[in-house]
C-alpha cells in the first residue's frame, strides 16, 4: 500500500525524538559559579572541616555561599563551594587561598545544576566555547633561570663522570650562575682535564674556558656562552609548550588554545572545563624523577644527599649525588598493579637512558637504588604596596623544591630500558604520576601568573542576539513555508523543531563545543532543512498538476526528490569536513554544527516528514491536498 510505514519505522522516529529531548534538556539548566578546592597532590584528602573553614572565611568577607559539596572518589577527594554571583568568584578565590594556605589548590569552576537522574544516564549540557560561556584562562610564567641551572647541573655531572673515568683527580667547587668550576691540585691535572674535555665533551664549544688560582687549587672555569644560554631558554619554553599541549590532550578538552606569549610565558585557554582544579594541578605540576644509587657507608659526606621518604614510612636515606637517569629519559609510563594488587607505574626509557641503566645495574648488583620524586611546590607571599596614596596587597608566587624517595629497592639483576616504580600511595597517585611522565617532563617550573574565567568575548548582548537570531530564523522560515505550502508548511515547521531538538541532543551526546560561529551553522542548518522540504513539496505539486492521484503524487514527490536532496547535502557535508580539517577554532565550531545539522536534516526530511505525511494521509481516500 502506498504511503504507509511499518510500525518499526514510527517507533524508530519516536525513539530518536525521545533521545533528542532527554539529552537536550540539560542545556536548560545554567551552571553555578563556584570555587573548587583540592589537594596539591592527587591523594591529599579534603575534609568537611576544611570546607567549613573556607565557607566561614567567605561569609565573614560578605560573600554568600549558595551550597557546599564534598566529593569523594576512590582515594581522592575535592570540595566545591557554589556561589550566587559570577562576579564573586575572583575575590572568593583569593579569600579561600589565604584562609587555607599553599597546601591546597583553589581554582575557579562552573558547577553543573543538571538533575541527578539526567546525569546518571550521561545527559549533560553542550560544551560552550570561550565566546559563549567562556572557560578558564591560564597565563603560565616559565622560570627560565631554573631551566638554565638544571641544564648546567646535567653538564656538571657529565664532566665529572668523564674525569672519573680517566682517573683525573679533581675537587668539586660551587657552581656559579652560568659557569661550572672544577678544582685541581696541580697544573698538569688541569691540562689533562682540559685536553680530555676538548676531545670527549660533546658541548665543549658552547663554553668559554678560563683559569684562576684559588689558594692552592688550580681552578678551571667553564662559562656558558650567550648563544648557548639563549638556546637553552628557547628549548625550555618549547619543551614546556609541548608538554602543556600533551597534558591538555590528556585532559580531553575540546578546542583548547595553547600558545607561547613573549619570551617566557604560555597562554592556555580551556573552553567548557568543569574540573579546573585538576586542570591547574596537571598543567602546573613539575613532576620529575631521578634514579640514584644508595650511598655506601664509607662514602664521603660531600658526595651524598639525604632524603625523606614520601610516605614517611621509613627513616631518611643517604643517596649518591650522581644521577643515573631522569624523567627526561622517559618514553612511556603506564599505571598498573602488581601481583598483590598494589599500584605501580611501568616505565620505559629511551635508548640512552636504557643503555646507562643497564651499565649501572650490571656494575652495582645487590646495591640499593632509589627513585626520587621531584616537585616544585608554589609558595605565595603577600606584599603591601602604596601607589597614589592607596595601599594595595599583591600576591607573589615563588617555588619550593621538594625531593622525596618513592621507593628504595635492591638491584637483584641487570635491567635496561624497562622497569617499574612501586611504593606509590594509591591508584589516583599512580595514574597522575604516569600521566605527568607520559606527557613529558617540564624543562623548568611554571607558576600561574594569571588565572581567570573568560566571559563571552563578544559581550552578553551579542550572544543574546546570536541565540535570538536562531529563533527568528525558525519563525520566519516557518511563516514562509506555511504561506507557500499551507498545511504541508506546518508539517515542515514541526520537522524543523524536531531537527533542532535532534541537533542539540546530538551535540550534547558527542560532547561537541558550541561557539558563536556554531550558532551561525545552526541557523544555516534550519534553512537547508527547509530546502529539502521545498524540493519534496514542489515535486508533489508538479505530480498533482500532471494529473496523478493524490496518493501517487505524494509517493512520487518523495521518491524523486531524494536524489537531489542527498546530492546537495553530501556536497555540503564534504565542504564541512574540509573546514573542520583545515580550519582553526571558530571555523571548526561552524563546521561541526553545519555537518551535524546536515545529518539531522537528512533524517528529518527523509524519515520524519514522510512519517508525518504517511500517518496523516496514508491509506485514506484523499481528493485534494492543501499544498
Amino acid at each position: 500500500m502506498l504511503n504507509k510505514y511499518p510500525l518499526w519505522k514510527y517507533l524508530l522516529i519516536l525513539a530518536f525524538l525521545c533521545i533528542g529531548l532527554v539529552y537536550g534538556i540539560p542545556n536548560l539548566y545554567p551552571d553555578d559559579p563556584a570555587i573548587q578546592i583540592s589537594g596539591a597532590s592527587a591523594t591529599q584528602a579534603i575534609e568537611e572541616s576544611l570546607l567549613q573553614r573556607a565557607q566561614t572565611a567567605l561569609e565573614e568577607a560578605g560573600i554568600a555561599v549558595k551550597a557546599s559539596e564534598l566529593n569523594k572518589r576512590a582515594d581522592t577527594s575535592s570540595g566545591l563551594l557554589r556561589l550566587n554571583r559570577l562576579q564573586d568568584q575572583l575575590p572568593a578565590k583569593d579569600i579561600v587561598r589565604r584562609a587555607l594556605g599553599d597546601d591546597y589548590v583553589v581554582a575557579l569552576n562552573l558547577a553543573p545544576t543538571t538533575p541527578n537522574w539526567l546525569r546518571s544516564i550521561g545527559a549533560r549540557p553542550m560544551k560552550l566555547g570561550l565566546d559563549l560561556s567562556g572557560g578558564v584562562h591560564f597565563l603560565l610564567e616559565v622560570d627560565m633561570e631554573k631551566a638554565v641551572a638544571t641544564q648546567l647541573k646535567v653538564y656538571e655531572t657529565e664532566l665529572k663522570n668523564l674525569l672519573r673515568r680517566e682517573r683525573i683527580r679533581y675537587r668539586s667547587l660551587p657552581t656559579l650562575e652560568r659557569a661550572i668550576q672544577l678544582g685541581f691540585v696541580d697544573e698538569s691535572a688541569l691540562n689533562g682535564a682540559q685536553s680530555l674535555l676538548r676531545k670527549s665533551f660533546a658541548d665543549f664549544a658552547d663554553f668559554e674556558l678560563s683559569r684562576s688560582q684559588q689558594g692552592e687549587l688550580q681552578v678551571l672555569h667553564l662559562a656558558m656562552t650567550e648563544a648557548k644560554y639563549n638556546q637553552i631558554r628557547d628549548k625550555s619554553i618549547e619543551q614546556n609548550l609541548t608538554t602543556v599541549r600533551n597534558r591538555v590532550n590528556e585532559l580531553g578538552v575540546s578546542e583548547p588554545l595553547v600558545q607561547r606569549q613573549g619570551g617566557s610565558r604560555i597562554v592556555v585557554e580551556l573552553p567548557g572545563v568543569q574540573d579546573t582544579a585538576e586542570a591547574k594541578r596537571i598543567l602546573g605540576a613539575t613532576a620529575n624523577l631521578e634514579l640514584r644509587l644508595a650511598a655506601n657507608p664509607d662514602s664521603p659526606r660531600a658526595a651524598t644527599e639525604t632524603f625523606e621518604f614520601r610516605d614517611g614510612s621509613r627513616p631518611p636515606a643517604a643517596l649518591e649525588r650522581d644521577i643515573i637517569v631522569t624523567g627526561e629519559n622517559v618514553v612511556d609510563a603506564r599505571a598498573a598493579f602488581d601481583e598483590q594488587g598494589r599500584p605501580q607505574v611501568d616505565i620505559r626509557l629511551d635508548g640512552h637512558g636504557g643503555s646507562r641503566m643497564l651499565d649501572i645495574t650490571r656494575a652495582n648488583l645487590y646495591r640499593g637504588m632509589a627513585v626520587v620524586f621531584i616537585e616544585q611546590k608554589p609558595v605565595t607571599r603577600y606584599v603591601r604596596e602604596t601607589a597614589n596614596g592607596t595601599e594595595k596587597e599583591t600576591a607573589i608566587q615563588t617555588f619550593r623544591e621538594e625531593k622525596s624517595i618513592i621507593s628504595l629497592a635492591t638491584i637483584q639483576g641487570a635491567f635496561g630500558e624497562r622497569f617499574r616504580i612501586t611504593g606509590i600511595g594509591g591508584s589516583a597517585e599512580a595514574s597522575e604520576l604516569a600521566l605527568l611522565m607520559r606527557s613529558g617532563s617540564l624543562a623548568a617550573p611554571m607558576y600561574f601568573a594569571e588565572e581567570r574565567t573568560i566571559g563571552p568575548s563578544l559581550g552578553a548582548e551579542n550572544i543574546a542576539k546570536g541565540i535570538t537570531s536562531t529563533w527568528w530564523a525558525l519563525i520566519f522560515v516557518s511563516v514562509f513555508v506555511m504561506l507557500i505550502y499551507r498545511f504541508f508548511g506546518l508539517l515542515a515547521t514541526i520537522a524543523l523543531a524536531f531537527n533542532l531538538v535532534l541537533l542539540v541532543g546530538l551535540m550534547s551526546i558527542i560532547g561537541a563545543t558550541l561557539t558563536l560561529p556554531g550558532i551561525a551553522g545552526i541557523v544555516l542548518t534550519l534553512g537547508m532543512a527547509v530546502d529539502a522540504n521545498v524540493l519534496i513539496y514542489s515535486r508533489i505539486r508538479e505530480e498533482l498538476k500532471n494529473g496523478l492521484p493524490v496518493q501517487q503524487a505524494i509517493h512520487e514527490g518523495f521518491d524523486r526528490a531524494y536524489s537531489a536532496i542527498i546530492d546537495s547535502n553530501l556536497t555540503t557535508l564534504l565542504v564541512g569536513a574540509i573546514l573542520f580539517a583545515l580550519g582553526n577554532g571558530p571555523i571548526k565550531g561552524f563546521a561541526v554544527t553545519l555537518s551535524l545539522g546536515i545529518l539531522t536534516s537528512l533524517f528529518t526530511a527523509i524519515m520524519f516528514t514522510r512519517g508525518m505525511v504517511n500517518l496523516i494521509f496514508g491509506g485514506r481516500n484523499v481528493k485534494k491536498l492543501w499544498i
